[in-house]
């Protein structure tokens, strides 16, 4: 009876029941989806886009990076403490491919709150913004994070364009505070290095955590939501049968 409620109440034409196990985890979407739309475009950012063939060889550089140039293994947390920029589904989808955790900090944050949510989580890498790198300077040896990526935010654009915005961004409105953070790798080098190169293509359960979704912490400190494969696929079918 509970499970019928709702199903009078759903406008025409969308369907009452999704099928969650449709997919097994996240990485088979990536895979369908690149595949069947790889010249289309998948994001666009500072006039840049990429296609959805484009993510799928930029994520797949990113995964082979972690699993050939640093000891991260499957199920290690990394988190991504990125702006709305192109580097940032890369890393997302990068991480999962090779079979990370996600982490998703908040890029406002304060040295308190992201020292609180690395250790909380269990993060034992970073992708960052340069503008916040002075605070993962201060936290990061306070913390189990031993690999740190840096990126600058026209990172991914044509080189003219990229030395344009991010010399403006650094030296004229001066929103990159000095920092030290002589383990840090760029995130083109990290592309780079990862370029062409295998990526052994994880294979979570559905039931595996896939990301951990922080709360804003308003009763508290902020609280790690689990989500697993199956939690995100189900999302990703609702939004699709709207």
């Amino acid at each position: 009876m509970i499970e019928d409620f709702w199903k009078d109440k759903y406008p025409a034409g969308i369907a009452a029941d999704i099928n969650p196990d449709e997919y097994p985890n996240i990485q088979a979407v990536l895979k369908q989806s690149c595949q069947r739309f790889a010249d289309k475009p998948a994001f666009s950012n500072l006039g840049k886009t990429i296609t959805y063939g484009e993510l799928y060889e930029l994520s797949g550089a990113f995964a082979a990076y972690l699993q050939q140039h640093t000891d991260l293994q499957p199920g290690d947390r990394i988190a991504l403490q990125l702006p709305n920029l192109l580097q940032y589904p890369i890393a997302v989808f990068g991480a999962i491919r090779a079979g990370l955790i996600v982490v998703n900090t908040n890029p406002l944050y304060t040295a308190r709150e992201m020292e609180h949510q690395f250790n909380d989580s269990g993060a034992k890498a970073l992708v960052c913004l340069a503008n916040m790198a002075h605070l993962a300077e201060s936290v990061v040896p306070k913390t189990g994070v031993k690999h740190v990526i840096i990126t600058e935010v026209a990172d991914l654009l044509p080189p003219l364009k990229r030395l344009v915005i991010n010399s403006v961004v650094k030296y004229v409105k001066k929103m990159v505070p000095a920092y030290h953070l002589p383990q840090a790798v760029k995130f083109n080098d990290v592309l780079r290095k990862g370029q062409g190169q295998p990526v052994h293509e994880a294979n979570p359960a559905s039931g595996d955590v896939a990301v951990l979704q922080y709360t804003g912490g308003t009763t508290g400190v902020a609280k790690g939501a689990m989500l697993t494969h199956r939690n995100l696929v189900a999302n990703m079918l609702q939004c699709k049968a709207l």
